[in-house]
């Protein structure tokens, strides 16, 4: 993405996305490849004394994988914390998938951030604001929070919206995020406000997940959240229930 172009995303008029989101979820531009098959693998235990569920490392992409790092079954998720549609599969899937898929080492989860629109932004930036062991739990727990999200913003209304997207970057993600509720959200999870307020203002990092975004676009075929990956097989579906047979199908039974 140019310095222009990413800018321009930055200064979005942000009240149409905000109250207008319905659907996130896009047919991508590149063809889906079939999911992995293959024969049940074996639990794999994890080192002494841990989970594997607490094996979190920030990947060379940018992504936040739990799980077990040399795990024979990967599924990687673009995802978008203000999309309804990751919100539905974060409620349905996350228990199972951490709870049973990563915890038996067979698979590892990887969360790569998609920035949908401007609200995405301070979004994330408050849920990478701690340590990358608390990033995936935080954005569970905000999608679970989503639907406040959008209350608290048509509360809020219009022309507050078009007002904090006026700011200058390093203010506009702080006035998004309290329009949102998204400051004491995360308050109350840990992230300080004065530790917050330096995420939010961080427009370095800000526009590295635009270019981020942009980047999976041009080169993933990424057009929409949540887009899932096995074993670097891009799936063509999106719903707990045909991921969940996926990689039961790759082995992880």
């Amino acid at each position: 993405m140019t310095a222009k172009r990413t800018r321009l995303f930055l200064t979005l008029a942000i009240a149409p996305l905000a109250l207008g989101l319905a659907a996130c979820k896009q047919e991508a531009t590149a063809p889906a490849g079939e999911a992995p098959k293959g024969e049940a693998i074996a639990a794999i235990a994890p080192p002494a004394g841990k989970a594997w569920t607490d094996v979190v490392e920030v990947t060379a992409d940018g992504g936040y994988r739990v799980g077990n790092p040399n795990a024979p079954i990967k599924l990687m998720e673009f995802g978008a914390l203000s999309c309804s549609h990751c919100a539905e599969f974060s409620e349905a899937a996350s228990a199972e998938l951490l709870g049973q898929f990563v915890a038996s080492g067979r698979v590892s989860y990887e969360l790569r951030f998609f920035m949908l629109n401007a609200l995405d932004v301070p979004a994330t930036l408050l849920a990478t604001c701690g340590s990358p062991e608390a990033v995936i739990p935080l954005a569970d727990q905000f999608w679970a929070f989503q639907k406040t999200m959008f209350q608290n913003l048509q509360a809020g209304g219009e022309a507050q919206l078009q007002a904090a997207g006026s700011l200058p970057p390093e203010q506009r993600f702080a006035a998004i995020a309290k329009l949102g509720g998204m400051d004491t959200f995360f308050a109350a999870r840990g992230i300080p406000q004065a530790q917050a307020a330096t995420c939010l203002a961080d427009v370095n990092k800000a526009t590295a997940f635009v270019n981020a975004t942009q980047k999976a676009g041009t080169e993933m075929g990424i057009t929409g959240t949540p887009t899932f990956f096995l074993n670097g097989a891009k799936l063509d579906f999106n719903t707990w229930d045909k991921v969940k047979g996926a990689l039961q199908g790759a082995g992880a039974r």
